[in-house]
């Protein structure tokens, strides 16, 4: 038995799983702690404006709830999810072309947590996992306690490559988020989608699609998602944290029935069932077309602060940048110069008021230091000028001293 009495780390009789030391901080988490300062304009964070969360149709629904099926409402609940939400998402990927009935749907606490029931499930060690390039950094922690070697799929500003994609036969899937991701927020074109599903047919690769921000558009409406076609080559993750509230902590995974049975016992191994009570309440939010009123005045919202961070952008960024302008979604990608890094400028940002995300932790191995995720929906217009004003200066700054 261990008897030492000391502070330091071997001084425990617990023994960590080899898996724990792959499980490593948030850095998104760990940057948003400079924006607790006062004063600074936080272009860091991926939350959605809670100036959208439908308060009063929530209140209206936990008072229905409560008042007609408060004892099943608080009662355990079938693992699988609550049945008419699952037809009704069943019934809205249909209508999408993906091939879908309610006994493909299970509801997760977050699709969060099915990044995790898809790496259980699917994941052995040295499995390997192909990922775009950059990807969703949330993913890259929930697989990578299984160890799977992560192999990133190189494309372009119009995403990944289909010809890359081919050089991955061999890998248990590949996770790609074709519609507005985090952290690049660009959009794959039809030809594209149809181009990366024909490549992973060809190879033999399925693949894991998440779409979390895809009703977030803001002129036109985005290609079918990939899982329309690919069949049963696709697992499809989605969420109800942007268009209602992430802190009901809902979402779903459709699978193919080959796959749902193991990925409902692991669903169940974790957490039972995600509550019923917030499911019942979000299906009667949503059971008469709330949402058809109600997302159309967040992509109203959401597409003011855009032009008013590609404004700022254009106007105070210096020479040499790049940035994307996204047609939906919650951010912008910017490219530095490739002699600046990103991750070391921002303590300067911060001191300036200003905070934004590194892009580096995004990318397999964290290259790409001189790129940065910046998020406009939280900040009204006025502080997106001005946070962008004083990055700019930052990066002017910066360029000015390299050249001395």
């Amino acid at each position: 038995m261990n008897t030492h009495t000391g502070n330091g780390p071997q001084d425990t009789p617990w023994q960590m799983a080899r898996r724990a030391a792959r499980l490593n901080p948030s850095t998104i988490r760990e940057i948003l702690k400079l924006t607790e300062r006062p004063g600074i304009i936080s272009l860091a964070g991926g939350l959605p404006s809670a100036d959208t969360f439908p308060v009063q149709a929530m209140r209206e629904a936990t008072e229905r709830v409560l008042r007609e099926q408060p004892r099943e409402a608080l009662q355990y609940a079938a693992s699988e999810g609550y049945a008419p939400l699952r037809e009704w998402v069943a019934g809205e990927l249909a209508a999408m072309g993906v091939k879908c009935d309610a006994s493909r749907v299970l509801v997760t606490t977050g699709s969060q947590q099915g990044l995790d029931l898809v790496g259980k499930v699917l994941i052995d060690p040295g499995s390997v996992v192909a990922v775009e390039s950059p990807t969703y950094l949330g993913a890259l922690q929930a697989f990578a306690p299984f160890e799977p070697e992560f192999r990133a799929v190189e494309g372009d500003d119009e995403g990944p490559d289909a010809q890359a994609l081919a050089a991955a036969r061999g890998a248990r899937f590949m996770y790609l988020l074709p519609t507005f991701p985090n952290p690049s927020g660009r959009c794959l074109s039809a030809a594209r989608r149809e181009a990366l599903a024909s490549a992973a047919l060809a190879a033999g690769v399925p693949v894991v699609e998440d779409n979390p921000y895809g009703d977030l558009w803001f002129d036109a409406p985005p290609p079918p998602p990939l899982a329309a076609l690919l069949g049963d080559a696709a697992v499809y993750l989605g969420s109800f944290s942007k268009v209602l509230a992430p802190g009901l902590r809902l979402g779903y995974v459709v699978a193919p029935k080959p796959l749902y049975p193991k990925l409902l016992q692991a669903k169940q191994a974790a957490d039972l069932h995600t509550p019923g009570f917030n499911q019942r309440v979000v299906f009667e939010v949503i059971r008469n077309g709330f949402l058809r009123q109600h997302v159309p005045t967040i992509r109203a919202r959401y597409k003011a602060q855009r032009d008013a961070m590609r404004g700022a952008l254009a106007a105070h960024l210096p020479p040499g940048c790049r940035f994307n302008t996204p047609v939906g979604g919650m951010f912008f990608w910017v490219e530095l110069p490739r002699s600046l890094d990103a991750t070391a400028l921002l303590p300067r940002a911060v001191e300036r008021g200003v905070a934004y995300v590194p892009g580096a932790p995004f990318f397999v191995g964290g290259a790409h230091a001189h790129t940065l995720r910046l998020s406009f929906v939280t900040v009204p217009p006025p502080s997106i000028d001005e946070g962008v004003r004083a990055l700019g200066a930052v990066v002017r700054e910066a360029l000015e001293g390299a050249t001395r």
